[in-house]
């Protein structure tokens, strides 16, 4: 027991940093809450270094601490930190600041657990903690669009998460066990097989917005708070591409999975650019931009057990997607949420300008950025599996994304606006965050070498 619960000390802190937000706000100290969840995260994020290499399992084999479980962590918890600061500029001063904080703690949680899951209950565990609290962040805002979207929001996900639910109880009466460790038992059984995997593709497909479980995201980005809309297109997203990374490697692909993921991959990706390009609202842009971005990650997923290349290139992915799409939100809420706010801000705000550009070409996957080389790795995982026709759905979905990015760009040089009023902690978000994107594709070599 004492073995198990050291090497959950990441996840027990992040526990302890939501518990602990809950109760400064109870105390009505709300600023304290603040500081005390960015570093409660960030030490989360600390304990987790020692136990990169790692490769074991807890609690009989129903949360693994793996390199995906503890990459997991190095990407989401600060990009979870780089929110909450975003966070604050929106929910300064009002009467319950500190249970957004707590909720994004737990929502990160949740994710975590995701990431981790070595037992079907594992998965339904981490997508109830992670959608509870994301339903609730959406619906902050008290207004019209944010109660329908948070109510459009509940009731997709109460219907796929039972859907999934109901689906893994087949995959029980067929192999006889929780562990997804047991999933090669399905061999013997193709219709549990694959009623569990399309129940268990629509559960995980609905939290990382594939197609055509997507219809949620973009009415849910448009009614939250920017910083909400930046965290659940980055943290409970990647968690569920995790979980289903863990799902996989145990299940046999005679069930038929990686066919089935391919053409959803293929859809997603050209779905969502193509919706993106007549968006005139920049977050229902970045909405269907991330839908679009859910379609590359699942190029990783059907190459697990074929590719070398296939975990490296999600984790690679995941922290260049984190930092890049955390940015590309934190400019927006420094400019605003139309096209027309967009424009002459790269003139009037240089550097604010500079780094969206770099946000965006990295979404594209234009080197030497981290998004190029998450996306290199990717396309070449896919193609090392014998997805050579997925790899190249990809490759022509990225050059159709530069349309969709320039809709953004070009209005940004047009003519000078006013300069928006510098809010520092937004300032700090964009600027760590283009750090993280131009470093990760620098320093990817490196990484390569620690990764799995």
């Amino acid at each position: 027991m004492a073995r198990d619960l050291s090497l959950l000390a990441p996840e027990m802190a992040v526990l302890l940093t939501a518990v602990g937000a809950l109760i400064f706000e109870m105390l009505r100290l709300p600023k304290v809450s603040l500081p005390f969840t960015v570093v409660g995260l960030l030490v989360a994020a600390t304990l987790t270094v020692p136990l990169l290499g790692t490769e074991t399992a807890v609690f009989g084999g129903t949360f693994r601490v793996d390199p995906l479980s503890q990459w997991a962590k190095l990407a989401l918890l600060p990009a979870t930190a780089l929110v909450t600061l975003l966070a604050r500029t929106e929910v300064r001063d009002t009467d319950r600041e500190g249970t957004v904080y707590s909720l994004l703690s737990f929502t990160a949680l949740g994710a975590l657990v995701l990431a981790g899951a070595g037992d079907v209950m594992f998965l339904v565990l981490g997508v109830l903690l992670s959608s509870l609290g994301s339903f609730a962040l959406v619906a902050y805002p008290r207004d019209d669009r944010a109660t329908e979207a948070a109510m459009k929001f509940f009731v997709f996900g109460s219907v796929t998460g039972a859907v999934m639910t109901f689906g893994l109880t087949y995959w029980f009466g067929a192999t006889g066990s929780t562990l997804l460790g047991a999933l090669d038992r399905l061999e013997d059984a193709p219709l549990a097989a694959a009623f569990g995997l399309v129940a268990v593709v629509a559960g995980l497909g609905y939290k990382t917005s594939l197609v055509p479980f997507h219809f949620w995201a973009p009415d849910a980005y448009d009614g939250a708070p920017v910083s909400v809309a930046a965290f659940l297109s980055v943290v409970p997203k990647t968690g569920a591409i995790f979980a289903l990374a863990q799902l996989v490697r145990d299940l046999p692909t005679g069930t038929g999975w990686p066919l089935l993921l391919a053409g959803v991959a293929a859809l997603t990706m050209t779905y969502g650019n193509l919706a993106a390009l007549v968006q005139e609202n920049v977050v229902r842009l970045l909405a269907y931009s991330s839908i679009a971005q859910s379609g590359y990650f699942l190029l990783a997923i059907v190459a697990v057990g074929e590719s070398g290349l296939a975990l490296r290139s999600l984790v690679v992915f995941a922290a260049a997607y984190a930092a890049m799409n955390v940015g590309a939100f934190a400019i927006v809420a420094l400019a605003g949420r139309t096209l027309g706010e967009f424009t002459g801000i790269g003139r009037s705000n240089p550097a604010a300008g500079v780094a969206m550009v770099i946000f965006l070409v990295s979404l594209v996957g234009i080197p030497p950025l981290g998004g190029f080389v998450g996306k290199f790795l990717l396309f070449g995982a896919a193609m090392d599996a014998g997805f050579l026709w997925l790899a190249v759905v990809g490759i022509l979905n990225s050059v159709l994304s530069l349309g969709v990015y320039l809709r953004i760009i070009v209005p940004m040089y047009r003519r000078p606006k006013e300069a928006a009023a510098p809010e520092p902690l937004v300032r700090a978000v964009w600027m760590m965050a283009l750090v993280a994107t131009v470093a990760v594709g620098l320093a990817a070599q490196v990484l390569l070498g620690r990764i799995a």
